[in-house]
């Protein structure tokens, strides 16, 4: 049996960037379906750190009261770096409003505010293909629900897939600017738990970081309450993999917090850790949040981008279809709001992700021990940081032993600073993106060779 639904806007996955596309774009009067996969009882629940940042500027699709109940914890205010192979801990200033989040319960949240806002949801609904017509325009895509064939056409298709998204793999996007440059090695293998504890964590203020035993690997605590805490591990898919769930449950025996503790909910996932799609549109095709890279490379957290991703890409998808062009020059503004808002400054942030992978497990531990803690959040949140080479000595003066890092760490400031001044130039339009790209994979080769670190695109 085989079912087509017509629609002006189709939305395929129920993330944060798939809800703020579709409730900006029915806001508009536009018939939006969003295609999910899981079931409605299974929907917004995704594997993530839980830690929402900057949620007071959130898009108003949907407003800031549909999602604040699912936020548990908005006392939080730095970050914790445990180092044990110095026995130090670095505290460091998070910028900006910072919450802990039910995750699954703000999924569940964004659903119900994109419906109110007037889109449609298909659950239990697994795409397997992507339509396209004569000349290349994505028409919709194909799925499966209980074994029917269910085809979806819309004028424009918005990707919110997630990571390594179905969509992308199946469409043809060989004649459009659209970033194909995707490969394993510019993404992170994670795993959470959500444990409950007897007593109240003494850091209950605080996002706990502790470096892996694997470079470019890091384990979190985040606490969602005094007591229940989001517990989660990761590593650079192009590192020696670490065992997830053993690793976990190591460290957690390690910490006389967590004695007795009962882990209520265990998941998975694949996260981007890269820059910024160079191009997220093709004709009648926009990719958005983790489908197109907008993720912080040196963190993992998506949730803020996506929210805008999706905005973006809805407002662009509204304007495109109400003039009756849906070709990839029509869609184009939407690369351009992406990259002025946060894609330049993620594209400085993957400069650090690269010297991540490039020292080793000592000599990142020794650096972070030894950065000024204000110093290293400008670098981890902003994509650039006022680490002076006055500084340089004067902290070298201070690290014996740990000179080359330090000098290497101001080296690739000073590359992340210059490809975020050429991110801040991002053409105009899709014929000028050859050229920008040329002189963009120069600067990567100037942190190539600044970090030492294999190519990673």
């Amino acid at each position: 049996m085989s079912t087509t639904h017509e629609y002006d806007v189709a939305v395929v996955g129920a993330g944060t960037a798939g809800c703020y596309a579709a409730a900006t774009i029915a806001r508009e009067g536009l018939d939006v379906v969003v295609v999910e996969r899981k079931t409605a009882e299974e929907a917004g629940h995704i594997a993530c750190g839980d830690a929402l940042k900057g949620a007071n500027a959130f898009p108003d699709a949907i407003p800031k009261e549909q999602i604040q109940p699912a936020f548990t914890n908005t006392d939080v205010d730095h970050g914790r770096f445990e180092i044990p192979q110095e026995d130090s801990v670095l505290e460091i200033p998070v910028p900006g409003e910072l919450a802990v989040i039910d995750r699954w319960e703000y999924g569940r949240r964004l659903i119900d505010g994109a419906e109110n806002a007037g889109a449609e949801f298909h659950y239990d609904t697994v795409v397997q293909d992507v339509t396209q017509d004569d000349d290349g325009r994505v028409t919709g895509v194909r799925a499966k629900r209980k074994g029917d064939v269910v085809e979806y056409e819309a004028d424009v298709t918005v990707d919110g897939a997630g990571a390594l998204s179905i969509l992308q793999d199946k469409a043809d996007l060989a004649d459009a600017t659209f970033d194909t440059n995707v490969a394993y090695s510019q993404f992170c293998s994670a795993y959470r738990e959500i444990i409950e504890v007897e007593e109240p964590v003494d850091w209950s203020d605080a996002l706990v970081f502790k470096p892996a035993e694997v470079a470019a690997g890091y384990i979190w605590y985040f606490p969602r309450t005094e007591t229940t805490i989001n517990a989660g591990l990761g590593f650079q898919m192009t590192e020696e993999p670490m065992k997830l769930v053993d690793d976990l449950k190591k460290d957690l025996r390690s910490r006389p917090e967590f004695k007795n503790a009962t882990v209520t909910d265990k998941l998975g996932a694949a996260l981007p850790t890269r820059r910024p799609y160079d191009s997220a549109v093709a004709p009648g095709f926009v990719a958005v949040g983790d489908s197109a890279g907008h993720v912080n490379p040196t963190t993992g957290g998506g949730i803020a981008g996506a929210a805008y991703a999706g905005k973006y890409a809805g407002e662009q998808a509204v304007r495109a279809i109400g003039e009756g062009d849906v070709s990839e020059e029509a869609l184009w503004h939407y690369n351009e709001r992406v990259m002025d808002h946060f894609g330049a400054r993620y594209a400085g942030l993957d400069v650090y992700n690269i010297l991540s992978t490039a020292i080793d497990v000592n000599g990142l531990t020794g650096l972070l021990a030894r950065l000024p803690g204000e110093k290293l959040a400008e670098a981890l949140y902003s994509g650039t940081t006022s680490f002076s080479p006055r500084l340089v000595a004067k902290t070298a003066k201070e690290s014996y032993g740990f000179w080359e890092e330090i000098y290497q760490f101001y080296q690739t400031k000073n590359v992340a600073d210059d490809l975020m001044g050429h991110y801040n130039r991002y053409p105009r339009r899709p014929g000028a993106l050859d050229g920008w790209q040329s002189e963009r994979d120069r600067l990567m080769e100037e942190a190539y060779a600044v970090t030492g670190a294999d190519p990673k695109y």
